[in-house]
């Protein structure tokens, strides 16, 4: 079946009927094995910063692309963005920092929720620094590294 301009997929079939391929899977193949990473709500909720967004369409960061795309039904948004090869929890804060405004929030109440979770231990003090260094816009660094100190 034909996703789009020569991207195709054989289906699976189960007993509830066609099975579609996996996200992953499907950006895999889209960008050819070049590195990428699923970021946005899922991961931003889940660092207990106080967010609770949602979006209909999966962010996808990578080396490769930028623009919204469709795979059959699928809406994907990809933004060519730096990140690690293998991400860490503080790097999704600082990408939480840098998107603040799509998530609904303030730089200002994530400082206070983040000095709050950095008492209690919840992330790497030093890798979130290394973090908002390499990855982070100026205000970000400002940010994280106002949250850093607060919980001294």
């Amino acid at each position: 079946m034909r996703l789009r301009n020569g991207l195709f997929v054989h289906s699976r079939t189960s007993r509830f009927g066609v099975v579609p391929p996996s996200d992953q899977e499907l950006m895999r193949r889209f960008l050819d094995e070049t590195p990428f990473v699923f970021t946005g709500p899922e991961k931003w909720n889940a660092l207990g910063l106080g967010t609770t967004v949602v979006f209909a369409v999966p962010r996808v960061y990578n080396k490769k692309r930028t623009g919204r795309f469709l795979f059959g039904n699928r809406a994907f948004d990809l933004r060519r963005v730096a990140f690690p090869e293998s991400p860490p929890a503080e790097w999704f804060v600082v990408d939480l920092f840098e998107n603040a405004e799509l998530a609904g929030t303030s730089r200002a109440s994530l400082s206070v929720a983040l000095d709050a979770r950095l008492r209690r231990g919840a992330f790497d003090r030093d890798r979130l620094r290394d973090m908002a260094r390499r990855y982070g816009t100026k205000a970000t660094q400002a940010s994280v590294e106002e949250a850093l100190r607060a919980s001294a």
